[in-house]
């Protein structure tokens, strides 16, 4: 296993080639197994992370705070990561080359993908308000991501109190799909949210308690929907 320092050394060496024009591709590809895959979902909650919460035009300290939720920082490395964290929010141009970056890193891997945005959506919403520039942010990383508008959808309705609510949406299905495409999608989900899952696929233990917001909603959008159908 990698040892703390060593991931932070190599996270800040990630961010700095970044900085500085070079390419992160031959980083990202030696990271496809664990631990190496924590490093990379660890490089991409700080290098977005620091962005959303730069994208309504500044930084509270509940942003910081949610960062540090997602992503736990040992005392020791409380340097390092301010360090890090400042260089990737300096301003929110760029952010598309981190999500295209990562996006490459993990393929069509859509848990891990859709892990991370979760954890942004987290960080965004740590002030209490969902700015303009917070969902369009959001929106173009999902986009990116490949994760479709239904999953957008239905995080946001999550995370977001005066969102549009569609139990579809938060289950990745159509209105038409049958009741048993249903159930079956919601199993998947189950599944995927799943800590044993979560932490095989790359997601940093601190990270997984996440999950347990996103199984209360797809629990509620399926039994909606089973209600729905039943009456």
């Amino acid at each position: 296993m990698l040892g703390p320092m060593s991931i932070w050394k190599r996270i800040t060496e990630a961010l700095a080639s970044l900085a500085s024009g070079e390419g992160l591709a031959a980083l990202f590809e030696s990271q496809r197994k664990p631990p190496e895959r924590t490093v990379a979902f660890a490089m991409g909650v700080i290098a977005l992370g620091a962005k959303i919460a730069k994208a309504d035009g500044h930084v509270t300290r509940d942003e910081v705070s949610a960062f540090r939720e997602v992503f736990f920082i040992p005392p020791e490395e409380e340097t390092n990561a301010a360090r890090i964290f400042n260089l990737a929010r300096q301003d929110v141009a760029g952010f598309e080359d981190y999500a295209r970056r990562i996006k490459r890193m993990f393929g069509a891997e859509v848990d891990v993908l859709t892990d991370l945005l979760e954890g942004l959506f987290h960080i965004a919403m740590a002030d209490g308000s969902y700015h303009p520039n917070e969902d369009q942010f959001l929106k173009s990383v999902a986009d990116i991501f490949g994760l479709g508008g239904s999953c957008f959808r239905g995080m946001r309705a999550r995370f977001v109190p005066d969102a549009p609510r569609d139990p579809y949406d938060v289950l990745g299905v159509v209105p038409g799909a049958s009741l048993e495409e249903v159930h079956e999608a919601w199993k998947r989900a189950v599944r995927a949210s799943h800590p044993d899952r979560m932490v095989a696929r790359g997601v940093p233990a601190e990270a997984v308690k996440l999950a347990e917001k996103r199984m209360i909603a797809v629990n509620a959008a399926w039994e909606e929907i089973s209600r729905a159908r039943a009456a």
